[in-house]
């Protein structure tokens, strides 16, 4: 009896393994490299970038997608910026892998695989950050992982979808989404022949209880129509973001007026700092997120006719990616839905710590201006220098607070 329970369980994991669509382990193996010290970071046209690169072709090949980008699997873009003051003209890379079913529509899966490097670049939030590796694992080597195991799985599935995949991982996200603003600019693939563009960036840090960020909401009525029983298929809760403009890699494309989605599982205490590392990943997590979003195409491909593109109510009409000259140094909860800001982590050293401001804290007023949501944050950030100090007005639990802010 004993013999045949064992048989028995033996038969039970296995078919349990067998029918998990996205194992841990090769997700692990990814993001355990693309955030490794070796790679130093993953700066934009760093030599650490390169490695991350050739590591993201090299699969592409393995898996049997079509090289799609300029040179092979690589679409080089010129950029510029500055290191210790002074400017200078460097070569970043966009990877893109092509999925071909013979179908007259494409839809882009993407995600960006640059970080900071090792702190000369972007915006860390460790303080003393020059010289130290920021290996990105959630941010976004996490993302990263997700491309490269959708492209195994829709390549191995045996299926030959309605639609061509096109997969893209980004660099220059993290200095102002220039890789997906090159590629819709100079397309390998026409552009009006992409149906939808599903972007990842961040989706290594599920919290059950606080679910997922789906935004670009908006852009298309079909996200409204499949992602609710998708999630509640996977036990995930999620909040909505309508815009289909944020900081990150959906928005250049939103911008050339393709429904977008994008998926993230939101800020944590290790946003742009040294200690966004491999270990502290929730690797189940993300393989349901990639099985809710390996259904989502599923599902894209048994609709009668195309997204069809809308343009998302967004009260922010300004640009979320400009270089602001002052930052509060807090991590937002974009989970949050109701009015304010919401803090989720603030940064030791910088204004919002110096201010008395603390992770839980809702913002309502900054320098005199009623904050709603995000966006009005964004904008009311845009508008001052550093050294100014401002009122900033918040809840804590049922207490106002008032507390003076020097940028």
């Amino acid at each position: 009896m004993q013999y045949l329970l064992s048989i028995l369980l033996a038969f039970t994991c296995a078919s349990h393994a067998f029918a998990q669509r996205f194992q841990t382990a090769p997700i692990r193996k990814h993001i355990e490299y693309l955030a490794s010290d070796d790679l130093e970071g993953r700066g934009t046209a760093s030599l650490g970038e390169v490695r991350a690169a050739n590591y993201i072709a090299a699969a592409f090949r393995e898996i049997g997608l079509k090289p799609a980008g300029t040179k092979g699997y690589f679409q080089p873009f010129e950029v510029s910026f500055a290191i210790d003051g002074e400017a200078h003209d460097l070569t970043g890379r966009n990877v893109v892998g092509f999925l071909d079913n013979g179908a007259a529509k494409t839809i882009v899966i993407g995600a960006h695989y640059d970080h900071l490097g090792k702190g000369f670049q972007g915006s860390s939030l460790s303080p003393d950050s020059k010289n130290k590796i920021h290996n990105g694992a959630d941010d976004n080597a996490s993302g990263t992982a997700g491309v490269l195991e959708l492209a195994r799985y829709f390549a191995g599935n045996n299926v030959k979808e309605k639609h061509n995949y096109l997969f893209i991982t980004f660099s220059g996200e993290e200095l102002g989404l220039l890789g997906s603003k090159h590629y819709v600019e100079k397309p390998t693939l026409p552009l009006n022949a992409i149906s939808a563009m599903i972007n990842m960036d961040m989706i290594g840090r599920l919290d059950a209880q606080k679910g997922i960020i789906v935004s670009g909401w908006g852009t298309s009525k079909v996200w409204g129509k499949l992602i609710p029983d998708l999630a509640k298929r996977q036990n995930l809760k999620y909040t909505v973001d309508s815009s289909g403009v944020g900081a990150s890699d959906h928005t250049s494309f939103y911008l050339k007026n393709i429904p977008v989605v994008q998926f993230f599982t939101g800020g944590h205490g290790d946003y742009h700092k040294v200690s966004d590392d491999p270990d502290k990943i929730n690797y189940q997590g993300e393989a349901s997120i990639l099985t809710l979003i390996s259904e989502l195409l599923e599902g894209l491909d048994q609709e009668a006719t195309e997204p069809e593109f809308l343009t998302a109510g967004n009260a922010h009409s300004g640009n979320t990616t400009s270089n602001f000259k002052v930052t509060l140094g807090v991590m937002p909860d974009y989970s949050y839905t109701g009015k304010g800001l919401k803090i989720d982590g603030v940064s030791k050293a910088r204004p919002a710590e110096k201010a008395g401001i603390l992770a839980g804290d809702i913002i309502t007023k900054l320098g005199g201006e009623p904050i709603g949501t995000i966006y009005d944050y964004m904008e009311i950030l845009g508008k001052h220098e550093k050294g100014q100090t401002v009122e900033a007005e918040l809840l804590r639990g049922a207490e106002k607070k008032v507390v003076k802010v020097t940028f």
